[in-house]
């Protein structure tokens, strides 16, 4: 079964929408690996800062299929569609990886790209998936982590949890 991996944020409400989130994806997904949950200033824009994490699982489901139960779910916690894609997020859940996909699928680019520009999608994956490697540059998250420059996004842990 391909491994799913998702990035979710939120900065409205963002402890209940994330755990909200989560809870729907566990009855759809069953058993998840969760990241810590790190808090980050809000990049390209003034805004509240945001919680992120990442959750993965193993899953037999298309990924057409993910990418609009994805989309239900955003849409079903408040997720306004029409706001510039630099704002304030009561959720947001990004497909990062999915299996040994590459290239664009369904409007998706996979890997997501942002996995190399943003500490707060590149440091919980790094922390779940220390040995994975990217397809693109061959090395690990791990690596990656470590030769990002972790002083140009400001990002630190925080002692939310959800259930794994």
């Amino acid at each position: 079964m391909p491994l799913l991996i998702l990035s979710l944020g939120s900065n409205v409400d963002a402890q209940n929408n994330i755990a909200l989130a989560v809870g729907s994806l566990r009855k759809e997904f069953g058993e998840l690996t969760l990241s810590m949950v790190y808090e980050s200033e809000a990049i390209g824009f003034s805004g509240d800062n945001f919680l992120n994490l990442t959750l993965a699982t193993n899953t037999d489901r298309p990924l057409e299929q993910i990418i609009d139960l994805l989309k239900e779910l955003e849409d079903s916690l408040g997720r306004d569609r029409s706001q510039a894609r630099f704002s304030d997020r009561t959720i947001d859940i990004d497909i990062l990886i999915y299996g040994d996909e590459r290239g664009t699928e369904y409007g998706l680019s996979l890997p997501r790209e942002e996995i190399l520009q943003n500490a707060f999608v590149l440091r919980p994956l790094a922390e779940t998936h220390p040995e994975l490697q990217h397809p693109e540059t061959g090395q690990s998250y791990g690596e990656l982590w470590e030769q990002f420059d972790q002083e140009s996004q400001k990002l630190w842990a925080t002692a939310i949890q959800f259930e794994s």
